[in-house]
């Protein structure tokens, strides 16, 4: 029987982090099967989940702790069914504007409170063009609840878009871009 781990991964970069954790899952019948994974202040992060043999996973586990040794503190949780969900739509976000401290915290209080679950979020910080001043710039897919129509997330995220000095764009994800 096949069983799906989530591991996540931190440790100094240097080269090489991401061969050695592929070289255990392989060498213990591991399918690489999705991850999202990059260098942040000198860090290498990531999160990743694989599929294997259910009577690999113990072993899979402990040849993961053994990547200690090379600075890669790597965390293995077995992953559950996708736990059944409200009806939803993906919304894509696109936000940005000088950087200040808050603004994540303020934009995801806004989604939690209309019961919008965040697919996936990149973020980053950047020098304006031509001010050189931080420009902090946020894209995100959202999981949005059927009841709620993208016009209402729109309104309630341009709210505290002119307090957070930002510009939000909002669109339904097959409408595309």
């Amino acid at each position: 029987m096949k069983t799906s781990l989530v591991l996540t991964c931190i440790g100094p970069d240097r080269h090489g982090l991401v061969e050695a954790l592929a070289r255990a899952v392989a060498e213990h019948d591991g399918n690489w099967v999705e991850s999202r994974m990059a260098r942040l202040a000198g860090k290498f992060a990531g999160v990743l989940r694989v599929d294997l043999p259910e009577e690999r996973a113990a072993d899979l586990t402990k040849a993961l702790e053994g990547l200690s040794g090379a600075g890669l503190r790597v965390t293995v949780e077995p992953s559950r069914e996708e736990e059944s969900r409200a009806p939803s739509r993906l919304v894509q976000l696109a936000l940005v504007g000088r950087d200040r401290p808050g603004i994540v915290r303020d934009v995801s209080r806004v989604l939690a409170a209309r019961g919008v679950n965040v697919e996936e979020l990149e973020t980053e910080c950047t020098s304006a063009p031509e001010s050189g001043e931080p420009l902090f710039q946020a894209n995100a897919t959202l999981h949005v609840p059927e009841a709620l129509s993208t016009d209402d997330l729109r309104t309630a995220l341009e709210e505290i878009a002119n307090d957070l000095m930002v510009d939000v764009v909002l669109e339904d994800a097959a409408k595309g871009r």
